[in-house]
């Protein structure tokens, strides 16, 4: 829809032929003047996917049949297609029943089969991050957890620059919440600036993988402070490779074995981002070490949030206290319980579709007539 919009724009002014604008968006001279016909006639509407189903069906069910199957359904709910066949079959053998996947399409389209819960899932989409200087990309992630000496849990969260592979903390922290990563990061961001991107997994509490675009509570923070979360696809690590490195070094250095307690483990953290930072080689930098090439972030941390100006065509609602935002008088559209007291704005694009905000972050699109916020497929 959005390249469509595009070629029609770029249409209008004029400055380039019907031919050059064919050869930039990849499609071929009859498809653009049907393009261009369209939205003459209709507006932005007419270049919405039209319906391709046919108007008539040469093998459509009987209505009497098609009767018959709901009549039997309703007086047995519980009947499944399989079931409700056999005993119409037995009742009228001279009948042509239809098969078992039309039988359940019948059900389906009447309403008398119960629709499943939706359950949002992750679409990979094989991001790449090769950050060209320090500061664009930080990484984080917590090494998952291990004992100490008393037998205690630690968990160490390691944040660190992309590019340069300065490595800003290694925090021993007992649970990894979300308060809890939130003030080590602000001590981070305070003494060293903040990046224009944090990527991590897809694990709480940097994502929530059932929400949408993964909003977390710590995610919409980010957001607040101009940082834009982004994450590797679920079950590849590879693509957060220069992290899980990092990792395996303070794994050897600083977990085999674990010191006797939080705090001497703590010492032992320390001890090797000083010596990851200062005085190990890195490869991948012609053999500097990441102290000498990491910058100290122009972009100053403040704890205030600015507050989000919308454009003025767009639509403004507040997500209530049940992560919904209220359409129209009676309906209520799940948005994200991340976003509770947000405000987060819809661009309309017509056809009853909306672009969904939250800030400058494109969170998805609403759909009117499911009453549903579909996540992005890119």
């Amino acid at each position: 829809m959005d390249e469509r919009v595009g070629f029609i724009m770029d249409y209008q002014a004029a400055q380039w032929t019907v031919s050059e604008l064919c050869l930039e968006y990849g499609i071929s001279r009859p498809t653009a003047y049907k393009y261009i016909a369209r939205f003459e006639q209709e507006g932005i509407k007419g270049l919405i996917d039209l319906p391709r189903a046919p108007h008539t069906i040469a093998n459509k069910t009987p209505k009497e049949i098609e009767n018959q199957i709901i009549a039997l359904r309703r007086k047995h709910p519980r009947y499944g297609p399989e079931k409700l066949l056999t005993k119409l079959s037995e009742s009228r053998p001279e009948e042509d029943w239809p098969a078992l996947s039309t039988t359940e399409l019948i059900l389906k389209r009447n309403g008398l089969v119960p629709e499943r819960r939706h359950i949002r899932r992750i679409q990979p989409i094989n991001p790449e991050f090769d950050p060209q200087e320090p500061n664009h990309t930080w990484s984080t992630d917590y090494k998952g957890k291990f004992r100490t000496g008393n037998r205690n849990y630690v968990w160490p969260l390691t944040i660190a620059d992309a590019y340069s592979r300065y490595l800003f903390a290694a925090q021993a922290l007992e649970h990894p919440t979300f308060e809890a990563t939130k003030t080590v990061f602000i001590r981070i961001f305070r003494e060293y600036g903040t990046p224009l991107q944090i990527h991590s997994d897809n694990g709480l509490p940097f994502a929530c993988s059932t929400s949408l675009a993964r909003l977390s509570s710590f995610a919409v923070w980010l957001l607040e402070h101009d940082i834009l979360p982004v994450y590797s696809d679920p079950g590849h690590p590879e693509q957060n490779g220069r992290h899980e490195r990092m990792h395996r070094e303070l794994k050897a250095e600083a977990a085999r074995p674990p010191a006797s307690n939080k705090t001497l483990e703590q010492r032992k953290l320390n001890a090797f981002v000083k010596e990851y930072n200062n005085y190990r080689p890195h490869k991948a930098l012609n053999n500097q070490t990441p102290a000498s090439v990491h910058i100290h972030s122009p972009r100053e941390y403040s704890s205030k949030v600015i507050p989000w100006d919308y454009p003025r065509e767009f639509q403004v609602r507040r997500v209530y206290a049940n992560g919904c935002l209220r359409w129209g008088s009676y309906n209520w559209i799940m948005v994200s319980t991340a976003l509770i007291q947000k405000d987060i704005g819809l661009e309309e694009l017509g056809n009853g579709i909306w672009r969904v905000y939250f800030r400058n972050k494109l969170l998805g699109y609403l759909e009117e007539q499911k009453l549903r916020i579909q996540d992005l497929k890119v």
